[in-house]
């Protein structure tokens, strides 16, 4: 069955400070920390462009200043840098509040991730939601679904045997469109800047979103949160920590 959506551009959010990688990231912005001698947000750019999404946002905050080598390394696609002035004192809300214009057909992401397999970034996709693995234990955030791939309900806190969500989601033009009104509901008029922008469709307004999973496996991508997990990946950086 043909697909009914297609995202045309990429939202990379790539503000943060990155606290659990300091010291690392008192020099480095977390993105661009490289494992295996590959900077993170590259591997993501690759895979985007690898799927023919060559309209990427990059919103930047932290050493904002070291992204500016990706417009000459990428010069053949298009990038645009916005700046996030609320950083340092709001939770990643206000990192897609500086980009909601760009909402719609979609992809959305953080930038600190290291991709494995360019397929989940496929550009066609059938309702809005967000790439998940199956897992037996977790205490991400984990998802029920139906039978259909549509989100029953999810967990902050994780648990057993369900669907946990990772941070790539696609977005249609309707509900992007809701998004940033209730983007700029939470943020601006409720001055409710302590939240994960997530929080908005899984959680505050779920009710007026209908999100479907795309099935990866946990494989296809690596969330790094620990510099635990980074030096697991990459011994390199053991020495530089202690």
């Amino acid at each position: 069955m043909k697909k009914k959506h297609k995202a045309t551009k990429a939202i990379i959010l790539a503000a943060g400070i990155g606290r659990r990688l300091c010291p690392i990231t008192n020099t480095t912005p977390k993105p661009l920390i490289e494992v295996g001698g590959t900077k993170m947000i590259e591997t993501l750019l690759d895979a985007l462009v690898k799927n023919e999404i060559e309209n990427i946002i990059i919103v930047t905050g932290h050493l904002k200043e070291k992204f500016n080598y990706l417009t000459e390394k990428y010069n053949h696609i298009s990038i645009t840098f916005l700046e996030n002035p609320y950083y340092a004192d709001c939770n990643n809300i206000s990192s897609l509040y500086i980009a909601r214009d760009y909402l719609g057909d979609c992809i959305i992401t953080d930038g600190d991730m290291i991709i494995h397999n360019p397929k989940i970034l496929n550009p066609h996709f059938d309702a809005s939601g967000y790439c998940s693995a199956w897992t037996e234990d977790t205490d991400e955030w984990l998802q029920t679904i139906d039978d259909e791939d549509y989100v029953l309900s999810c967990s902050r806190t994780g648990g057993h045997k369900g669907w946990q969500l990772y941070s790539i989601s696609f977005w249609t033009n309707e509900d992007g469109t809701k998004l940033r009104r209730h983007l700029e509901k939470t943020f601006e008029r409720d001055a409710n800047t302590n939240i994960f922008w997530d929080d908005i469709p899984m959680f505050c307004f779920k009710e007026e979103y209908h999100l479907k999973i795309r099935r990866i496996n946990a494989e296809d991508l690596i969330e790094i949160d620990s510099l635990y997990e980074l030096c697991a990946l990459d011994s390199s950086y053991l020495g530089r920590i202690i």
